[in-house]
C-alpha cells in the first residue's frame, strides 16, 4: 500500500479540462463573448499547455479585431508553428463542436479561475514550507515573502471592479455630504481630540499620511500622545503606536500624567498622596481605552506592516502613529546610501501602510537645524532629510514654540502654535495651544486662524 507522503506527491493538481475545452470552444463561436471573461481568465489560468497555446493566439486575433473561428486561429497558429503544439487541426474542431451554445461562457471561465486559484494556493503553501526550512534568512523577510506569495494569490481574484462607474460614486458622496450636514458638527475622519484641529483638518482621514514635525524637544511625542489619548478615550478610536525612542513605560506614565492631569515627575518618584482620587479616576478611563503599543527599538518598515496587519485583524485598527520616522530601519536601501534616500523609502512605505489599512498614519519627524539658524517659523524646506516627505505626505504640521523667551524661562504653561503647512485636501492655518511641561500635555486656546497662515508660507 501506498504510503500518505507518496500519495500526495502523486496527486493531480487541481483542475477541469472539461471546462477549459468548453471555455475555448465558446469563444470560437462568439469571440465577443471575451468581453465577459477577461477579468476572470488569462494565459496562465489553463492547466494545459496546449490550451494556453491556443488562448495566447486567440487574444492576439481578438487585440487586432479579427475573427476568432476556426480558419482564423489555425492559420495563426501554423504561422507562429505552434498548430502541432496546440493539438493540430483535428482538436481545434473538437473544441469548436465541444459547445452547443456560448450562453454559460462565465460559468466555465469561473471554474477555469477556481482550479487555477487552487493551483496557485498549492504552489504559495509549498513556497511558504520551503522559507520555513531555510534558516538562513532573516525572519522579517521571510515572513514578508510569505504573505507576499498569498497577497500575490488572492489580489486578482476579484470581478471586473478596477474601473469604479461615476453614477453610484456621486450617490455615494451626497450620502456623506447629508451625513456630515446632519452631524451637527462632527469632523469626517478620526478626531484629534482638539476642537481647533478637527475645525481646521475635518479630522484626520483614511489612507492619510499625517507628518508631524518640529525640533527635539519641543513638544512632538506629547502632543502625538495626546491625540492617541483623546480620541481613544473621547471617541472609542482604536490607536497604534510604534515608539522607536521611548519605552512603552514611559509612554504610559505620559499618558497618565496627561490623563491624571498630575505632575509626571511626581508620578515617576511616587509621589502621588495627594492624588491618588486622580489617579484611580484616569486609569479606569484609560483601562476603557484601545491604545497599542509596540516599542521595540529600529522596525522595519516589513516589521511594522506586519505588525499592523495583525493588529488590524484580530483587534482592530482605525489610526496609526510612529515615533518617529528617521527611527525607522530601511529595508531596501543600505546604509551606505543616503540619509534623503532612506527617508524617502521610509516615507513611501508608511504612505503605501496608509493606503492598504486604509487609516490616517501619523508619522513624528525632526526639522533641520536651518530653522534654529534662520530663525523664525519652520518652513516646509525645513524637514530633515526630506526626500519625499512633503511630497508623500497629505497633511504636514510644525509646532514651533511662539514664545522663545517663556521657553527658556522654564516656565510651566509654554506659548506653542500648531502649524498647518500643507493639507492636500483643505486649508492651511494654525491652532494655538498651551503647553503644561509638568503634565507633558497640550491645552487648546480658543482662538483658531482659518488660513491664517497662508502668508507665511507663500514662500515655500
Amino acid at each position: 500500500m501506498a504510503s500518505p507522503a507518496l500519495h500526495r506527491k502523486t496527486r493531480i493538481p487541481p483542475q477541469s479540462l472539461d471546462a477549459e475545452m468548453a471555455f475555448l470552444g465558446s469563444i470560437m463561436l462568439r469571440p465577443e463573448s471575451l468581453y465577459e471573461v477577461l477579468d476572470l481568465v488569462h494565459e496562465k489560468s489553463f492547466y494545459s499547455e496546449r490550451h494556453r497555446v491556443i488562448y495566447s493566439h486567440m487574444m492576439d486575433l481578438f487585440g487586432k479585431s479579427q475573427p476568432i473561428d476556426f480558419l482564423s486561429l489555425s492559420n495563426k497558429l501554423r504561422e507562429q508553428s505552434k498548430l502541432e503544439s496546440a493539438g493540430g487541426e483535428d482538436y481545434l474542431s473538437e473544441l469548436a463542436n465541444t459547445v452547443p451554445s456560448s450562453a454559460n461562457i462565465k460559468h466555465y471561465a469561473e471554474i477555469v479561475q477556481k482550479k487555477d486559484l487552487m493551483r496557485r494556493l498549492i504552489e504559495a503553501s509549498e513556497h511558504i514550507s520551503t522559507l520555513g526550512f531555510d534558516e538562513s534568512g532573516d525572519i522579517e523577510d521571510i515572513l514578508d515573502s510569505a504573505e507576499k506569495k498569498v497577497f500575490e494569490v488572492t489580489k486578482n481574484f476579484s470581478s471586473n471592479d478596477q474601473f469604479k462607474a461615476l453614477k453610484p460614486l456621486l450617490i455615494e458622496a451626497f450620502d456623506k455630504i447629508e451625513q456630515l450636514a446632519s452631524s451637527k458638527g462632527e469632523v469626517g475622519g478620526i478626531p484629534s481630540g482638539f476642537k481647533n484641529i478637527d475645525n481646521l483638518l475635518a479630522g484626520f482621514h483614511k489612507s492619510d499620511l499625517v507628518i508631524l514635525a518640529a525640533r527635539p524637544s519641543v513638544g512632538k511625542t506629547a502632543f502625538a500622545l495626546d491625540v492617541a489619548r483623546r480620541t481613544a478615550v473621547q471617541h472609542q478610536t482604536k490607536v497604534g503606536i510604534f515608539s522607536l525612542e521611548m519605552s512603552a513605560e514611559q509612554l504610559v506614565n505620559r499618558i497618565l500624567a496627561a490623563q491624571s492631569q498630575v505632575d509626571s515627575w511626581k508620578i515617576r518618584k511616587g509621589l502621588i498622596q495627594d492624588s491618588y482620587e486622580h489617579i484611580r479616576n484616569a486609569l479606569d478611563e484609560l483601562s476603557r481605552a484601545d491604545i497599542f503599543i509596540d516599542d521595540h527599538p529600529g522596525a522595519t518598515s516589513l516589521r511594522m506592516r506586519s505588525t499592523a496587519r495583525k493588529l488590524k485583524s484580530e483587534k482592530g485598527l482605525d489610526m496609526l502613529i510612529v515615533d518617529y520616522l528617521q527611527l525607522m530601519t530601511p529595508t531596501a536601501t543600505r546604509a551606505s546610501d543616503s540619509m534623503v534616500q532612506q527617508v524617502t523609502e521610509l516615507s513611501r512605505s508608511l504612505k503605501h501602510l496608509a493606503r492598504e489599512l486604509q487609516i490616517p498614519v501619523m508619522a513624528l519627524s525632526q526639522l533641520s537645524r536651518d530653522v534654529e539658524k534662520r530663525g523664525g517659523e519652520p518652513r516646509l524646506s525645513d524637514l530633515r532629510d526630506s526626500g519625499s516627505i512633503e511630497q508623500d505626505a497629505d497633511v504636514v504640521m510644525f509646532i514651533h514654540n511662539a514664545d522663545m523667551e517663556q521657553d527658556r524661562e522654564k516656565q510651566a504653561m509654554i506659548r506653542k502654535d500648531l502649524i498647518v503647512a500643507k493639507h492636500r485636501n483643505g486649508p492651511v492655518g494654525r491652532a494655538r495651544f498651551n503647553f503644561d511641561s509638568e503634565k507633558t500635555s497640550f491645552v487648546e486656546l480658543d482662538t483658531n486662524d482659518y488660513g491664517g497662515a497662508e502668508k507665511a508660507f507663500d514662500e515655500f
